[in-house]
């Protein structure tokens, strides 16, 4: 009865933990969730934001605004693009590593350039434009770099695989085009001269003759007399 007792409570306390277990991913899942969504719509939001100040701020602000945009555009896709392709490609593993680390002056630049957009000295912003604008030429054009270099190395492995599957079924087709026609009935070979008497060919037999047809204009036979 001990022993019972003691199965149903170690039972019990297994469900409790896997419960909790469960519970707590869960909760993580969730948690993870809300904030991927939050942060996409403050990016959605800031993006906005700095699009209408690139178009209605004339001057220094309107320059920032759209240094920003210029470099979070780019590295956002630069980011989606290998993200995505990393699975399918585990080589781009080392090309990720290294966005990583450009991501990190990335980020250091938005912040300098977000400061600047509350700077009040206006004349000291325009010193500093030409620095920032070339910053983020740099950066942006070597995160556009590895974009499209992995772009490139996903449409070449579609090429070339494409192109053997091409040929694959082109071979396909041709041997399911192979087909046999049957072959004709087998002919008796000619005897050879001197091997045998040649025998005539089978007569047909004759056949008795049939009733004459009987035409409209031709006189009835007299019976014949029986005296």
């Amino acid at each position: 009865m001990e022993a019972v007792l003691v199965i149903v409570a170690l039972i019990f306390i297994l469900c409790v933990v896997l419960g909790a277990y469960a519970t707590v991913k869960v909760v993580g899942a969730a948690k993870r969730g809300v904030d991927r969504t939050v942060g996409q719509a403050r990016r959605a939001v800031e993006d906005t934001t700095l699009r209408a100040r690139s178009f209605a701020q004339p001057g220094t602000a309107s320059e920032l605004a759209h240094l920003r945009l210029k470099l979070r555009t780019s590295m956002r896709a630069t980011q989606d693009s290998l993200h995505a392709r990393v699975s399918d490609d585990p080589s781009l593993k080392e090309s990720l590593g290294l966005f990583q680390r450009l991501s990190a002056h990335g980020h250091e630049l938005d912040d300098e350039l977000k400061r600047l957009e509350s700077e009040p000295d206006k004349a000291h912003v325009r010193s500093l434009l030409p620095q920032m604008k070339a910053r983020t030429e740099q950066i942006t054009a070597s995160a556009d770099a590895l974009r499209h270099a992995a772009r490139d190395r996903a449409d070449r492995f579609a090429g070339d695989d494409l192109d053997a599957l091409s040929a694959q079924i082109d071979l396909e087709a041709g041997a399911l085009r192979h087909w046999t026609t049957p072959d004709a009935a087998p002919t008796a070979p000619p005897a050879a001269e001197g091997t045998g008497p040649v025998q005539e060919p089978a007569r047909p037999a004759i056949t008795p003759p049939g009733v004459r047809p009987v035409y409209a204009w031709q006189k009835k036979p007299r019976p014949e007399s029986t005296t």
